[in-house]
């Protein structure tokens, strides 16, 4: 059969204006700001009007929605790729590194991704389930390697990385202060889950 059907060309044109859309949301994120997000400069750098963003879009918050999900994603297929060592204090320094990395490399997505800083926008099912999805494949990664996290302890590492993450974005953008200190937070965390170290 030659060519497609009418209505996955339609379906394929509207998904690539759509990710012409996000495209240019995250453009104006990260040179304005991410709550400075206005439909109207989207629709601008797409060249049509604000309203016709609403054939894609609901609203300007299912536009922010598309950008959490494909950030979320977008960990996730780095995370996945990356082959973790077999000592699990190693693993964790290496996950660690991967998402601290990742989080300051861009500040509009990390707001987007980690904190709540666009007032009433809280990411839908479809896209929190992402988010869920990066988190347990990583622990089942590690799982592998023996080391089976609670919740709590779970939660302390996440906690630990993202702080240490919120610190050099405040404090020392585009800097290493709180980046040096990444390994031994790692390992006080490690020292605490009683790891061994590892043979030099």
């Amino acid at each position: 059969m030659i060519g497609k059907t009418t209505s996955s060309w339609i379906t394929d044109r509207r998904q690539a204006a759509s990710h012409k859309i996000v495209d240019a949301a995250w453009q104006v994120a990260r040179e304005q700001g991410l709550a400075a997000l206005t439909l109207r400069e989207v629709a601008a750098r797409v060249g049509v009007r604000a309203p016709s963003l609403y054939s894609h879009f609901d609203s300007k918050h299912a536009i922010y929605d598309a950008m959490y999900a494909e950030a979320w994603q977008t960990f996730l297929e780095l995370s996945d790729g990356i082959v973790l060592p077999a000592a699990p204090r190693a693993a964790l320094r290496l996950v660690a590194r991967t998402f601290f990395d990742f989080a300051t490399a861009d500040l509009p997505r990390h707001q987007l991704m980690n904190l709540r800083t666009v007032p009433g926008f809280t990411p839908s099912p479809e896209s929190y389930a992402i988010a869920v999805s990066a988190l347990d494949r990583l622990s089942a990664r590690t799982a592998d390697l023996g080391l089976r996290l609670t919740a709590d302890e779970v939660d302390l590492f996440t906690a630990l990385v993202s702080g240490l993450i919120n610190q050099q974005w405040a404090n020392d953008p585009g800097g290493d202060r709180w980046d040096r200190l990444l390994d031994r937070a790692v390992d006080m965390y490690a020292d605490h889950l009683n790891l061994p170290e590892e043979e030099q």
